[in-house]
This record gives structure tokens, sequence and C-alpha cells, in this order.
């Protein structure tokens, strides 16, 4: 028995024992270095100092130009997501050359590309070379969003602008006639979910569309001759009267159109997306419960659409040294 317990205790000692060399390597070695993703260097405070205004001058001009024409904050908020969805939040698209984003098929009808340069020569005056016009831009959509009803969230800023703007990647921006996958796809490059996907789409509760990008959902639906089967047929006919001219326009949604609300969710369970795209959130089983969720509950869309559009505002940023500060979003600088 004495045997035994002595075994025990060595076996014991063995187990539990370290070597001070293990020990003093084990101190010694380097902790992980786990590199924080680019939206942590962005921060609400970020210009307090440099450029406190900021904020100030950015809702003053966007109230100014929104109350002489509405329908410019669609068009803001657009803009910021063609921004986002090539190169990340750059500012890319506001450059203005021959072969640039600006200067796409795809960007044919974007808007508000002056009321961002009008803001931007204000900040420059108050701040110059401070503000970059992609923060500029980013705000602005987010006061484009409140001023047309919709919910308010804190911009956090600190985005450089890109040098880079190439036509040919704006095609990769959804047009309207994407198939659920392949818009999934889009939007997980900009680290954004399904969920983010849905509640972005909202913003069509405001905003117009041309009726040349829905022409065919009208008439020849995939080479039918016919109408897409997926909308309503009252909805259809009213749209073949309003859409006599392919430069016509007509609301996205057809109920409150001016009024950011979730009409445009419940449009979609009676079969009047007016996009394809839209139309399917609804249809797909992997879109279908968060829309229905959304078109239910305005709470809790305004809440998730603040919160996604601060996630498409963090996408692929510039930070630190990457890019540049613009003198002018049109160009980059010369200097």
């Amino acid at each position: 028995m004495r045997c035994l317990f002595v075994t025990i205790l060595i076996l014991l000692s063995i187990n539990t024992h370290v070597s001070p060399t293990a020990a003093n390597l084990a101190v010694k070695r380097p902790p992980v270095q786990v590199p924080l993703p680019r939206a942590a260097y962005l921060s609400s405070a970020f210009y307090d100092e440099s450029c406190p205004n900021l904020e100030s001058i950015i809702h003053q001009k966007m109230s100014a130009w929104l109350k002489t024409d509405r329908t410019l904050a669609a068009s803001i908020i657009r803009l910021h997501f063609h921004d986002c969805a090539v190169r990340g939040c750059d500012a890319s698209v506001l450059l203005n050359h021959p072969g640039s984003e600006r200067a796409a098929e795809a960007s044919k009808t974007l808007r508000g590309f002056a009321l961002i340069d009008e803001i931007k020569a204000e900040v420059e005056r108050q701040c110059p070379k401070t503000v970059s016009c992609a923060d500029i831009l980013t705000a602005a959509a987010r006061d484009a969003t409140i001023m047309a009803g919709g919910p308010f969230w804190e911009v956090p800023f600190g985005r450089r602008d890109g040098r880079i703007s190439l036509a040919r990647e704006a095609a990769s921006v959804p047009q309207g006639h994407e198939n659920i996958t392949q818009l999934l796809r889009t939007f997980e490059e900009l680290g954004l979910t399904f969920v983010d996907m849905v509640v972005l789409s909202g913003s069509h509760t405001i905003g117009r569309c041309s009726c040349h990008s829905i022409k065919q959902r009208l008439y020849n639906f995939t080479g039918t001759g016919m109408a897409d089967p997926s909308m309503n047929a009252i909805y259809v006919n009213w749209l073949k009267k309003r859409c006599r001219s392919d430069a016509s326009y007509v609301n996205l949604d057809f109920w409150t159109p001016q009024k950011f609300d979730t009409t445009f969710y419940r449009n979609l369970e009676k079969k009047m997306g007016l996009l394809s795209t839209d139309q399917l959130l609804h249809s797909d089983m992997r879109t279908s419960g968060v829309a229905s969720l959304m078109g239910s509950q305005p709470q809790l869309f305004d809440t998730q659409f603040a919160a996604s559009m601060v996630k498409l505002g963090n996408a692929n940023v510039l930070i630190g040294k990457e890019g540049e500060i613009r003198t002018k979003c049109t160009a980059v600088n010369s200097y």
C-alpha cells in the first residue's frame, strides 16, 4: 500500500511539473495580433476639432436643396449606394472624367452631384483640405433619409477619397433585373447580410424609376411577349398607361412615394413591386420572411435601416494615409 501511495505522488509530480525554461518561453511568447476592421478607425467625433461645423453645413445645404426638390432625397441615398458598391465608400462615383464610373451607362440616371459639390465647396471654405468627399456623401445620405421621414443615426467619419474610378466597374451595381443569388453575392462582397439587403432595399419606399428600366417587365418578360406574371394585372395596366414614353418616370412606391415608411414591403405582398429585384424579395424563400417582418414592424424597420446604413457606409473604406482628401469631389488632387 505504501508503495502504491509513493507511486501516485511521483506521477502527480511528473504531470504537474513545468520546467523553468518552458515557463520562461511561455511568458516571452508574443501575443497574437488580431487586425482591427477598417470601420474601427472611423468615429463620429473624427472632425470635432478639425471641422466642428461639418454636420451643420451638410444639414443646411441638404435642407435648402430638398425644399426646392424633394426627389433629391432618394437620389442622394442612391448615389451613396452606387459609390459604396464600387471599390467601397471612397467617393469614386463623384470623379468626373472620361471613362469614370460617373460616365458609365449604369450611372446615367444618377443625380445629386451638384448638391454634393456645393456642400464640398462650403466645407472647403470653412475647413480646407480636411473633410473627404466620401464622408460628405455618407452624411448627406443620412440627412436625406431623415428629411424624407426616416430614422437618424450617428455617422462615423474618417474615410479617405479614392483616386481610381472606372466605368466598366459601375456595371457591377445592381440595375433592378438581377436574381436573388446575384444580389446576395453583391451585398456579401460589401460585408452585408441578406437582412441588410432586404432592409436597404426598403429605401425604395421613396424615389422614382425610368419607364425604360421596366419596359421589358411590361411587354416582353423573358422573351415571352407578355408582362411579368408576378405583377398585379391592374398595376401592369396602370403602368402601361403611365409609361407611354421610355423617358417617363414612375414612383417605386405606388401609394406613399414621398414618405419614408414600410408601405414598400406591403406593396410586394400585393405583387406591386416595380422592379423585379424588389418583387423577388417577397417571393424568394431566403428573403420573404424578412420582407414580411419589415412590412409589419415599422419601428423595427427604422432601427434596422439605420444599422444597415452604417454597415454600408463602412464598406471597404480607405483609412489613414490611403487615398487622399480631395479639394474638389470631381477630380483627384493635382498637387
